[in-house]
């Protein structure tokens, strides 16, 4: 049976922090109300039991805001139509905040197995920096809670390139979170978007520069890699066992359907994405949609996704290239930012660290 995975896009935080982009509105209860019966419809409008759905993706904003009932909903939803694998799994954000020994409980009894906890940092002046409303103690808890509540897939959101962060404030997050019954960390790089409130002078003079952030996140890598979390991914990983499932679905151009506002799809052959509008959203009786790409997964895409993964492009899969892609080999192994054993090309470390520019000068 065909795979599908679904991603559910919730945009709703309780306060919104200053570097985030992410399509995302105050929380209400009417509108979430209002919101999650958009979302039932949608579910039902895109219904296909041949299809096995095998992921289940709760991103946002904060989905943890809503209820347990609420995902129970959708969850149930999604099995009536779809054919939901029986061990799918199904993964939810969450701000530390939000998650209580009773809140797990529920999120539990929804069909909720995997939590990706928007930690950021164990370092409470970092946290502060970043405007985040949960202390380093707060958030160790909520995941110690989890794990009492029975969650055995637990992933931690980790920022690098904080505003004066430094290799000893990282060294110690990361000797924090792995102390921590977790078996998965995303590890980013702080981005500052054009036209979030972090788009200005005080806080640029703040970041680590270009050099340091590299050594941060090289520092990243070697310490996650030390207690057995290994790099799978440009900013993942994983214990053994635990990448995410999901998001490998992006990254081996396998279908996903996005359903929400700001949602993307990679889904009956075409890519689409549903406008940042919730508005538009709840009052439509099917979720509006633009084709973002009508011919997906071509050789540069399939090519770039899979150079993000640590396993890399294996070059079987590309005969049509293979030549073209070892003339240019040579001098970025020699570099150190590939590596090639005869037929599998990846990146290291330091590759990742410029893997647009590597990518960019195989693929094209």
């Amino acid at each position: 049976m065909n795979t599908l995975g679904i991603y559910v896009h919730v945009p709703f935080c309780g306060r919104k922090c200053g570097y985030c982009d992410f399509y995302s509105v105050c929380y209400t209860k009417v509108q979430a109300e209002l919101y999650v019966k958009a979302v039932l419809r949608n579910i039902r409008h895109y219904a296909d039991c041949s299809r096995a759905v095998d992921t289940v993706y709760f991103g946002g904003g904060t989905p943890s805001l809503l209820t347990a009932e609420q995902l129970a909903e959708i969850m149930a939803e999604i099995g009536r139509s779809f054919a939901l694998a029986p061990r799918a799994e199904v993964t939810l954000e969450a701000n530390p905040n939000t998650l209580t020994p009773e809140k797990l409980a529920g999120l539990r009894s929804a069909g909720i197995n995997r939590l990706s906890v928007g930690v950021q940092s164990m370092c409470d002046a970092e946290l502060r920096l970043l405007g985040r409303t949960h202390t380093a103690e707060r958030a160790a808890r909520a995941v110690r809670d989890a794990a009492e509540a029975g969650f055995r897939n637990i992933s931690c959101d980790l920022m690098l390139g904080i505003p004066s962060q430094t290799p000893d404030s990282l060294a110690a997050s990361i000797e924090r979170l792995a102390e921590l019954p977790i078996q998965h960390v995303s590890a980013y790089i702080l981005k500052i978007e054009e036209g979030t409130p972090f788009d200005c002078g005080e806080v640029m003079a703040s970041l680590p520069d270009e050099d340091a952030t590299a050594e941060l996140y090289l520092l990243a890598v070697r310490e996650l890699g030390r207690r057995s979390f290994a790099q799978y991914e440009v900013s993942n990983f994983a214990a053994a066992g635990f990448e995410s499932r999901h998001n490998c679905r992006y990254w081996k151009c396998m279908d996903y359907l996005g359903i929400g506002p700001a949602a993307h799809s990679c889904h009956g052959g075409v890519r689409f994405a549903v406008p940042r509008d919730i508005s538009a959203f709840i009052e439509s009786d099917v979720q509006p949609t633009e084709v973002t790409d009508p011919h997906p997964c071509g050789f540069a895409e399939y090519a770039m996704l899979r150079l993000r993964l640590a396993e890399g492009l294996a070059l079987a899969d590309v005969p049509d290239h293979r030549a073209d892609i070892e003339k240019k080999l040579t001098p970025l192994v020699k570099a150190g930012y590939v590596k090639y054993d005869g037929e599998r090309v990846s990146l290291t470390p330091k590759g990742f660290l410029v893997s647009n520019s590597v990518i960019e000068a195989l693929v094209f």
